[in-house]
């Protein structure tokens, strides 16, 4: 039997939490944040799951000699919130990175939709995410993940001309049709990028439904999971999934680490299996198929596309006031303005609007802060509103300023005449 290539990919990321912001505050306080909720979240989930799953996958890499590999891709939001409340877990995955059997990804810093909504902002973002990857973990990534495995041919090759070969996104069944995710594939209109799809039935066998004691399937085993990735056609079996998964959404009492411990030395031993990363797949395998996406595509919910974020009527206009001042920052290139942008990207505000009550309506509760979309989107375009007038006031001074040295310039001119 050929050997079938293990690609376990993990995205890490926390938003940045918008404090309650009301009407009466806009115009007269612009910090936008919740510190407290964002320090506090942070703090716990890197105490339940940063941590220890950490150690965890360090101690693997490290029993298996290096047989045993993994990918992450860390968003800028999470990395700033790490170094300012849990500079613990820095060292941590910098203990991962020293072994050289972890690939760090590129992404968009602030886990954001510019991709859809400002193709510059993109193209800024990921060059900022990449840098960032340099500084703290001096590796620069080859591989490229967009936010939520957003993917579709025109992205692909935007991803494409920053310099990314390889790219990861997700196997939704409406563009697979028959088939399989379980190989490499290759963009249609750019055949140069290669592309990783996410296996999302065993992928979220881990994620979703491994503490449900109503599946049929629990209680699920490192044994019985092997046999069932073995039972899969293909070369190739990518596993994404949230790095939360592990403590937070599942908790270490439903056995999620002892799992994990067992899964790996449990593939290896079976001799037919070996751990790769993305770029490690892309090098070692060959396309065997292009794969056409005209709609983008995402992991989430059970559509797979964009109506997590962009689904409603609320969510769309949000969307559309944040990325229409992207010309006049550019035009007004102020710091505290660019990184307040960052923020108010992130797509997490998006997802809070979602109206989705439906199959996926649990996984949207669960997620969310507020009580009702509608509260979240009221709070956002408060922000936005406030964000709005900071931006007015910047252009404004800006053109008094060019007034002003342009009249200065006509009284030099009416002198020498």
């Amino acid at each position: 039997m050929a050997t079938k290539n293990i690609c376990l990919y993990f995205q890490v990321h926390q938003p940045t939490r918008l404090r309650l912001y009301r009407f009466f505050d806009i115009g007269k306080d612009s910090h936008y944040y919740d510190d407290f909720a964002n320090r506090t979240i942070l703090r716990r989930v890197a105490q339940k799951c940063y941590l220890p799953m950490n150690q965890l996958m360090l101690d693997l890499i490290k029993q298996n000699k290096g047989k045993f590999k993994i990918a992450y891709s860390i968003s800028g939001s999470a990395l700033e919130q790490f170094q300012r409340f849990a500079p613990e877990v820095i060292d941590s995955f910098k203990a991962l990175a020293d072994t050289g059997k972890v690939e760090f990804l590129a992404e968009t810093y602030n886990h954001s939709l510019a991709a859809l909504g400002s193709e510059s902002e993109f193209r800024h973002q990921v060059s900022k995410h990449a840098a960032k990857i340099k500084e703290l973990f001096g590796v620069e990534p080859k591989a490229f993940r967009n936010t939520e495995l957003i993917y579709s041919n025109g992205i692909g090759e935007m991803v494409y001309d920053l310099g990314y070969k390889t790219m990861l996104t997700e196997g939704a069944r409406h563009i697979m049709g028959w088939k399989s995710p379980n190989y490499l594939y290759c963009g249609e209109t750019q055949p140069k990028l290669k592309l990783l799809l996410r296996n999302y039935g065993l992928s979220d066998d881990i994620a979703f439904r491994f503490s449900n004691k109503g599946w049929e399937m629990y209680p699920l085993t490192a044994e019985k999971y092997v046999q069932w990735v073995k039972q899969n056609e293909g070369e190739l079996v990518n596993l994404f999934m949230d790095y939360e998964t592990f403590g937070e959404h599942q908790s270490a009492e439903s056995g999620i680490f002892s799992f994990m411990k067992a899964l790996p030395c449990a593939f290896l031993a079976d001799g037919d299996f070996a751990f790769v990363t993305p770029s490690e797949a892309a090098k070692k395998l060959k396309p065997v198929s292009d794969i056409a996406v005209e709609d983008p595509i995402s992991w989430a919910d059970e559509e797979r596309d964009l109506t997590a974020w962009l689904g409603n009527e609320l969510q769309s206009e949000a969307f559309k006031k944040v990325y229409a001042m992207t010309e006049k920052l550019s035009i007004v290139n102020d710091p505290d303005l660019w990184e307040d942008f960052g923020h108010l990207q992130e797509s997490d505000h998006f997802y809070y609007m979602c109206t989705k009550f439906f199959s996926d309506g649990e996984v949207h509760k669960y997620f969310n802060p507020y009580d009702t979309p509608y509260e979240a989107f009221i709070n956002y375009m408060n922000v936005i509103s406030d964000f709005q007038i900071r931006l007015d006031e910047k252009r404004a001074a800006i053109d008094v300023k060019a007034t002003a040295v342009e009249e200065l310039a006509s009284v030099k001119r009416k002198k020498k005449k």
